[in-house]
């Protein structure tokens, strides 16, 4: 919070507190006040956040779900598959990325065995 804005809260709950010391305002309708303040500062916040998130996932080339999705229906559409919301959130791997990579040994070179072998003959 600003200094600005934590005076202008503050300045504004001096004037509730004078109006009920004057008897102006009930209790009750001071905290009606300030419930209704709260709920709108808080609707004005998140609509604050949910527009700089957007500008910046827009910046980061990223799209929303829905746009995905109705991009995946038009594509299956023009290549004339049938495409359920389920076939379109998940995508599907591809063959090659189901086959397993199987772990070939190391070779040792020609010069770490020859290392080996002036070590071994140092120490016999």
């Amino acid at each position: 919070m600003t200094n600005q804005n934590a005076n202008d809260l503050l300045s504004t709950l001096k004037t509730y507190i004078n109006k009920v010391s004057e008897g102006e305002k009930s209790p009750q309708e001071i905290a009606a006040s300030l419930n209704t303040w709260a709920r709108e500062s808080a609707d004005s916040l998140r609509a604050k956040i949910s527009e700089e998130v957007e500008t910046q996932v827009h910046k980061l080339g990223f799209i929303k779900r829905e746009e995905f999705d109705a991009l995946a229906r038009r594509v299956a559409k023009l290549d004339g598959q049938k495409v359920s919301a389920s076939q379109s959130a998940r995508p599907k791997k591809s063959a090659a990325a189901k086959k397993v990579v199987k772990k070939t040994g190391t070779k040792k070179s020609a010069t770490s065995k020859k290392v080996v072998k002036k070590t071994a003959k140092k120490k016999g």
